[in-house]
């Protein structure tokens, strides 16, 4: 498994529509293992990148829907 450096909100503004959802795709499914890992108990060093990894997710998600707030238009 690759340990993903933090995401910058900047870097993550800077990713086209489609960039976001593959991070997104990739970031909950990496999310996932580590779950099902901790589940099990076989729990390893990432248990401390639960709390990043969601919070990256939750900031991914915000930007794709502000995105399409904005497309959609401002008076509804």
């Amino acid at each position: 498994m690759v340990v993903m450096a933090r995401l910058k909100l900047r870097d993550l503004k800077a990713l086209g529509d489609d960039d976001l959802r593959d991070k997104l795709d990739e970031l909950r499914t990496e999310l996932a293992k580590i779950m099902v890992d901790r589940a099990k108990g076989t729990i390893k060093k990432e248990s401390g990148r639960i709390k990043y990894m969601k919070r990256d997710i939750a900031r991914i998600m915000t930007i794709l829907n502000e995105r399409r707030r904005r497309k959609g238009g401002e008076g509804s």
